[in-house]
């Protein structure tokens, strides 16, 4: 897999080469002169596969670096177990105690189980100042605890704590007031698969919460707040699309395999 990793960050390394991305200035490793040039001239130019290759190739990735990617993703994510193990296999310092990716995990996951009063409670006892400084976190927690009592049915207990918590919010932010009409709107339905935001009862709903709660505490402990490994990767299909107006190049279509792919019109 990290093959593959290696592969996408090979990619993004050429793309940097051909300047596709504006903000980056790097020394430049090997000629791109002539392609520079045609893009400019507006010809859309062909690069073979042989070619790309050769020049992905001449791109040298540190092993040490890579490790250090895998180690970050799996740290912010909280793989506390693979984390340890990939530190034993690579000798990739995690750079943090475990204790603390313990706690920030049991936090994530019960606010994925649906148990987000457990969720603040916990979050409170590791630092009360998180909550606190994130009036737009606190909402979509005290959101969560509303859909939760919607997906059991509590119907009652729903809209009493809407009137109670969710409703004064809005009265003080008016930020939060359409996603408090969405939210509520749940209520009018008897069947909530009728409603047109359904989704908030989904499991994906569920998973943004945590996130943005790991994202906190993450921030609050100066830390990542995102693993760089999917940021890199959005980077570079985002530079493919770039790309995608001016060349015929292989690009990677799969980020499972990063296989290199042709593009229909180069074989046009």
């Amino acid at each position: 897999r990290r093959f593959y990793f290696q592969n996408c960050i090979k990619q993004i390394h050429y793309f940097i080469e051909l300047d596709v991305f504006p903000f980056i200035r790097k020394q430049k490793i090997f000629p791109v002169g002539k392609i520079i040039e045609d893009m400019a001239r507006g010809e859309k130019k062909t690069i073979p596969v042989d070619e790309w290759e050769k020049k992905l190739a001449s791109v040298h990735i540190r092993k040490e670096d890579m490790n250090k990617l895998v180690m970050n993703f799996l740290v912010t994510e909280g793989y506390v177990e693979a984390a340890e193990l990939f530190q034993l296999e690579s000798g990739t310092e995690i750079g943090v105690e475990l204790s603390s990716i313990v706690d920030r995990t049991a936090i994530r996951k019960a606010v994925q189980s649906g148990q987000v009063e457990d969720a603040i409670e916990k979050v409170n006892d590791l630092n009360p100042e998180i909550l606190e400084g994130r009036a737009g976190l606190f909402f979509h927690l005290q959101q969560q605890r509303f859909i939760e009592l919607v997906r059991q049915g509590k119907l009652d207990q729903a809209l009493q704590f809407a009137q109670d918590y969710l409703a004064p919010r809005g009265e003080e932010n008016a930020a939060f007031l359409e996603e408090l009409e969405r939210t509520v709107a749940l209520l009018a339905f008897e069947d909530t698969a009728d409603c047109p935001y359904s989704e908030l009862l989904g499991v994906s709903q569920r998973q943004k919460t945590a996130s943005e709660l790991n994202a906190a505490i993450l921030e609050s402990k100066c830390q990542d707040k995102e693993p760089r490994l999917p940021i890199l990767l959005k980077m570079m299909l985002w530079a493919q699309t770039q790309l995608d107006e001016k060349v015929n190049y292989p690009r990677v279509n799969d980020l499972v395999t990063a296989k290199l792919e042709t593009s229909t019109s180069e074989g046009s």
